[in-house]
């Protein structure tokens, strides 16, 4: 889950209030922002599936596949790439460092089997800087998101129960508390997670979105697919995690989408 305050290019918190001209045309900071992403194809192969993805705001996405870490440019040119522990899940981009959502134990077993974890690695190169027990998340740490200096982690959920579970954490993954989020049963839970547009979004398998308001009452759900990432460019932008399997290998594509209230959200040509 990703910072609402993150994405903001170097030097536009001074250009906030401004607007900016180009070619004749006026252009606000956010559309600055917003020029910065565009749909992208990441370079590579994988092979694992994608599991999420998140921006910096500086033109940069990270991709998680599972068992490897790729930092690419906004046109998808690989940057930095690194393997990493089975499974790796949905990340989010926060303060110069990227979060991992980590499960090393069983997902959606109801005895609560998982072995979950944060990890956190420099934005710049993919260091790894630090790892958090996260035991509190029973069912599978899956996906991530921060906003408001907290963080929430989500993830598996075993058949039959009828209701979501988000882990709420302060910056240094102290637990604070478990929200239930009142959205019926839903595919091995929460995948993804990302706040936009003043509210959560929560992506799962079966191509099934939810959206919370800022204190995890359950607004909606709708039918899209967004199990693979979601995460805020800006409040009126958000960018959509897929991928293509081919043979026995994965590419990943990430796709701009405008929030709608009445559709969930609209993927732009």
């Amino acid at each position: 889950m990703k910072s609402q305050n993150q994405h903001l290019i170097p030097g536009l918190v001074l250009l906030a209030g401004m607007i900016l001209s180009f070619s004749g045309e006026t252009l606000s900071a956010a559309a600055v922002e917003t020029s910065a992403y565009s749909n992208t194809q990441c370079e590579g192969t994988y092979p694992h599936h994608l599991q999420g993805i998140c921006v910096d705001g500086q033109g940069n996405i990270f991709w998680s596949f599972t068992t490897e870490l790729v930092k690419t440019n906004s046109s998808g040119k690989v940057l930095v790439k690194i393997p990493v522990g089975n499974h790796h899940g949905d990340l989010c981009y926060h303060e110069g460092k990227v979060f991992v959502a980590v499960n090393f134990g069983a997902f959606n077993n109801p005895e609560g089997k998982a072995d979950s974890w944060v990890y956190v690695y420099d934005a710049e190169k993919l260091l790894l800087k630090a790892k958090h027990q996260t035991p509190e998340v029973t069912f599978g740490a899956g996906g991530i998101a921060c906003h408001a200096g907290k963080f929430i982690v989500v993830g598996g959920l075993p058949k039959g129960v009828n209701e979501n579970y988000l882990y709420e954490y302060d910056a240094n993954f102290k637990f604070i508390k478990k929200h239930v989020l009142k959205s019926g049963y839903t595919l091995m839970g929460i995948q993804t997670a990302t706040f936009a547009d003043n509210k959560w979004w929560f992506g799962c398998y079966g191509s099934e979105l939810l959206t919370a308001d800022v204190n995890f009452n359950f607004i909606a759900k709708y039918d899209l697919d967004c199990a693979l990432g979601i995460d805020r460019v800006n409040d009126k932008l958000l960018l959509i995690g897929r991928n293509t399997k081919n043979g026995k290998q994965y590419t990943g594509e990430a796709l701009l989408a405008v929030p709608d209230a009445a559709k969930g959200f609209v993927i732009r040509k």
